[in-house]
This record gives C-alpha cells, sequence and structure tokens, in this order.
C-alpha cells in the first residue's frame, strides 16, 4: 500500500514563491536547504525547488491542483486572497451540498491551489 508523502514545487524562483506559501501556510519553512523550501502539512510535505527547465509562470495550470482542507473554507479564502493570491474561484457548495465547500486560487507561479471543507464533515 503506497502512502502520500509530498509534492516537489519547481519554480524559476522559489525563494520569491517559499514567501508566498510562507505566508498561506502561516509559519516558516520547516526545511531550507540548497534552494529549497519544505513545509509540513498534515501528514504530507510541500518543498518549493529550482529546476532548470522551469521558466516564468505555468502554462498548463490546470494539470495538477493541489488541496488544502480547511474548516472555514470562507474565512480561509478572503485571508490568502488578501495576501495577493488570483482568485480563479470564488468560495461555492458543489452541485448544491452545502455541507463541502470550495474556493480556487492562484499562487504567483500561476499554480492553481484550492481550498476544501474536511470530506464527510460540515463546514
Amino acid at each position: 500500500m503506497l502512502k502520500f508523502n509530498s509534492i516537489l514545487l519547481f519554480s524559476q524562483n522559489p525563494q520569491k514563491l517559499s514567501e508566498f506559501y510562507k505566508k498561506i501556510f502561516g509559519k516558516n519553512p520547516d526545511m531550507e536547504e540548497g534552494g529549497y523550501f519544505g513545509f509540513a502539512l498534515g501528514s504530507g510535505f510541500i518543498t518549493i525547488g529550482p529546476h532548470d527547465k522551469v521558466r516564468g509562470k505555468n502554462l498548463n495550470p490546470e494539470r495538477i491542483m493541489i488541496n488544502f482542507e480547511s474548516e472555514n473554507v470562507e474565512k480561509e479564502f478572503e485571508r490568502i486572497k488578501d495576501l495577493g493570491a488570483k482568485v480563479i474561484a470564488e468560495p461555492y457548495h458543489p452541485e448544491n451540498d452545502e455541507n463541502y465547500t470550495i474556493a480556487t486560487l492562484e499562487d504567483p507561479d500561476g499554480n492553481i491551489f484550492q481550498l476544501n471543507s474536511p470530506w464527510g464533515e460540515k463546514n
């Protein structure tokens, strides 16, 4: 059985992207080494680092979305929007499920991430 471990997010400017996520996560990186910045989140890890083939904004941001769970999607959405994230979709209830909320935003590199209610729980 496989278990999720981490996501590695490459950037032309990992320092700048790390500063953005530092504000989003409300904490300093748990790891900084060789131009890489890692954040422990729940049972997983997100690492931001350099890659010689990555330039500019993500041209295919829909290819992968990072999802972050929040007990209060609307509140986190407003906080993160105020930090400068680009809004892709305001908080909404998919298929009229009032117990589940999703909001979609974009980071400075053009990567899309979502805020989600915990599964199976009321938001």
